[in-house]
């Protein structure tokens, strides 16, 4: 019988012959490529993104922290979990994601796992998200928020509560569908599959180390 290969993607790197930025905008750029890929030279645009970290903080209740933010590109005030970009230069991604819940919800977690990690949209962006479950809840001196920030609602309902919306497609947020569903499974399995907060993420384009 043959051995069955573990399900998990490869990595693999094409060799890039061309590379060049064809938008340098506020937030991130897009690039475009030529690499070569079974014989072929193949051109492709993409964006290049700093990546991302979201965070599904949980209470002694069961009870999980939703945001309504308003999302101009898909004209929605949606119910997300905290998150944020990896835009400060030397800062971990842990440090990010605490840093993010405080200034978006005005709490603390003391406890940290790594939740779920994910790619929002490989065919057209580099971006890469970590999704961390947040435990040990303590309030925060309130932060100023502005811009979209500026009249954020918060809400905690129940992991079923989120499990439902995200079931019905009433909650659509990539990273509150993903986390929500992870913490459900991690729940299932008593919540000790999860890695430690720090662990490291060799899979991120530009904070890996390329050893995956």
């Amino acid at each position: 019988m043959t051995a069955v290969e573990p399900l998990r993607d490869e990595h693999y790197a094409a060799e890039v012959t061309e590379r060049s930025t064809v938008f340098e905008g506020k937030i991130w750029d897009v690039v475009r490529e030529t690499f070569d890929y079974n014989g072929e030279p193949i051109t492709r645009e993409y964006v290049d993104h700093t990546g991302a970290v979201a965070i599904l903080a949980i209470d002694d209740q069961e009870r999980v922290l939703l945001i309504r933010q308003y999302r101009h590109p898909i004209r929605s005030r949606d119910w997300e979990i905290p998150a944020g970009l990896l835009d400060d230069e030397g800062e971990e991604p842990l440090d990010a994601a605490k840093r993010e819940l405080a200034e978006e919800a005005d709490i603390a977690a003391e406890k940290w796992n790594v939740l779920a990690d994910y790619v929002n949209s490989p065919g057209g962006s580099n971006e890469a998200v970590r999704v961390y479950l947040a435990r040990g809840i303590t309030d925060v001196d309130a932060f100023e928020r502005t811009a979209e920030e500026a009249d954020i609602e918060v809400r905690w309902v129940s992991l079923d509560e989120a499990l439902q919306g995200v079931l019905s497609r009433d909650l659509q947020n990539p990273s509150t569908v993903i986390g929500v569903l992870a913490a459900a499974a991690a729940r299932s399995r008593g919540w000790d599959t999860l890695d430690p907060g720090d662990a490291p993420w060799p899979r991120h384009p530009k904070l890996g180390d390329g050893s995956w």
